[in-house]
């Protein structure tokens, strides 16, 4: 909770001594995990253009079926979601990495550095390499 805030003050999540704080990582909602092996699959596959007919033909179901029980299920649209969970994976290579932001728009699924920068400023409003500046952990002195 205290990093979810801490992210919508724009305040980094680190500690005193570089100590990294939790991301944040939606899930499903409680008593629900019938769509858990698809939205782990999904995870695993956010580079590939993931379309909703993919994501229900990987559940079984048909795309207006799949589209209703991951709106019950999450809370969110399927496309809501996908794309947050590409923010986030771009977040923590943005973090973690010195790649450039290009390549990181590639590995997210986002294909372009201009799609990562539109998705960056609604969600987050911020661009890629301001979130970098802001939340990058610091380097440890040797």
């Amino acid at each position: 909770m205290a990093n979810a805030i801490a992210r919508r003050m724009v305040a980094p999540p680190h500690r005193e001594g570089g100590q990294r704080q939790y991301r944040e990582r939606p899930q499903p909602r409680e008593g629900t995990a019938s769509l858990s092996p698809v939205l782990t699959w999904i995870e695993a596959n956010l580079d590939h253009d993931l379309t909703v007919e993919a994501m229900a033909h990987r559940a079984h179901l048909s795309p207006r079926t799949f589209a209703r029980r991951f709106q019950q299920e999450t809370g969110t649209t399927p496309l809501q979601w996908l794309t947050g969970q590409r923010i986030l994976l771009a977040q923590h290579h943005l973090e973690t990495t010195d790649d450039p932001i290009t390549a990181i728009a590639r590995r997210t699924g986002f294909a372009t550095i201009d799609n990562l920068r539109h998705h960056f400023a609604r969600r987050l409003g911020t661009t890629p390499q301001g979130y970098r500046r802001t939340f990058r952990a610091p380097l440890k002195e040797s």
